[in-house]
């Protein structure tokens, strides 16, 4: 069959220049941006190369929609400068029937994505996570060995060294934030310290020799202090999930359960003590009571809301390359006496302005409460679908 063979082998095409595409996009955007954004916040190359699988997946949903726009352009408007295309409408072949190996990638692309966002994307980010965060002690000494500093700004205290010699640190400098946040109220120097990470307490325990301690207006000097340093939540890592995205599909489903049961029971306790209340038997502190249980329902439906948004956005955005096919298609036809990069362009900068900030709009709107999530959600997706139905419906007329 003839029509049957120009399809497989448009497919082909698409395929050959996706994969490739695909291989150079996300390798650029891996080297250029991530890692390098790694190097600055102190990451070691050991522990780049430890992240660099578990983040890879997570960058995918945002390399594969461009990567399918841009290969689309690129086949259908070489065949149309082949005049190919042509060729096929005067033989009488509709121009739906041309067009439908692009649907046919930016199906498999959208399932390829749904596919990672299932389970792939949230195991391996929680996991990266916690990796980072795992070995926060090697953390800590490389951005030691990079900077001479830390000074981040949800620690508590400042570390200043003036060289690292293996696990050493040499003429440390030690400051402790007041609790007002204004200034310091302890500086301690030390010719030597070691860091020690104390997961269980959650705290990093600096061990200094030879320290000078300034507290207020009191001093002293010290052979041996060991000073415990709290270590921030994003410093610690999570045994359990309590971000939407970090759940897989089938987590979903349970946490949803766990909070819609949690908001039920905290409904019951709430209308036990009022009904207390009315009747001349509650106790003076029931008020406050039912205050605090009000508050932690009003936590769980926000719980709720970021799981119900998190069943809708993850397809949503799957959707998006097959969205992004249908527009690339009658585009890249319509300028195939231009270069491809122009028709790339045409396509990428509208998605670019319209697509992703409606998106991310519609999402922060659905978590808030203001939109179900089944209708604001996936508008970006539908503008689109109509668009790209106006783009075939005037390209089938020409």
């Amino acid at each position: 069959m003839i029509w049957g063979t120009i399809h497989r082998m448009i497919l082909i095409d698409l395929v050959k220049v996706f994969v490739l595409s695909l291989f150079a996009l996300t390798g650029m955007i891996m080297m250029a941006g991530v890692i390098a954004e790694a190097m600055k916040s102190g990451l070691g190359p050991m522990q780049i190369a430890g992240i660099v699988p578990l983040m890879l997946p997570s960058l995918l949903p945002y390399t594969i929609p461009p990567t399918t726009l841009f290969a689309v352009c690129i086949v259908y408007g070489r065949l149309a400068a082949d005049n190919e295309i042509l060729a096929l409408k005067s033989a009488g072949v509709h121009i739906g029937l041309i067009v439908w190996p692009a649907l046919v990638l930016g199906i498999l692309t959208s399932a390829l994505t749904m596919w990672l966002y299932i389970d792939i994307i949230p195991s391996t980010h929680f996991t990266m996570k916690n990796k980072v965060i795992a070995d926060v002690e090697e953390l800590l000494y490389t951005m030691l060995r990079k900077d001479g500093r830390i000074t981040h700004q949800k620690l508590n205290v400042e570390i200043h060294v003036n060289r690292v010699t293996g696990r050493k640190l040499h003429n440390v400098i030690f400051k402790r934030r007041s609790t007002d946040g204004k200034g310091f109220d302890t500086i301690v120097h030390a010719k030597e310290a070691e860091l020690r990470a104390d997961l269980a307490h959650k705290q990093i325990l600096v061990q200094m020799r030879n320290a000078t301690i300034l507290s207020g207006q009191a001093g002293g000097i010290s052979e041996a202090q060991i000073w415990p340093v709290e270590l921030p939540p994003d410093f610690v890592a999570q045994p359990t999930k309590n971000r939407a995205n970090d759940m897989t599909w089938s987590e979903l489903f349970q946490y949803r359960r766990k909070f819609l049961d949690e908001k039920e029971k905290l409904s019951r306790e709430i209308d036990m003590h009022q009904t207390l209340i009315n009747l001349g038997q509650g106790q003076p502190s029931f008020q406050e009571h039912i205050k605090n249980l009000v508050n932690q329902r009003k936590e769980r439906d926000t719980l709720l809301l970021m799981v119900e948004s998190e069943f809708y956005i993850r397809p949503a955005f799957a959707l998006g390359c097959l969205c992004f096919a249908m527009v690339a298609c009658p585009v890249g036809i319509w300028f195939s006496k231009n270069d491809y990069l122009s028709a790339f362009i045409t396509c990428f900068l509208p998605i670019v302005m319209f697509y992703y900030p409606v998106m991310l709009c519609a999402i922060n709107i659905c978590r808030s409460g203001k939109v179900p999530p089944w209708m604001g959600i996936p508008l970006a997706d539908v503008v689109m679908v109509f668009a790209a139905l106006l783009l075939f419906r005037k390209l089938a007329r020409n």
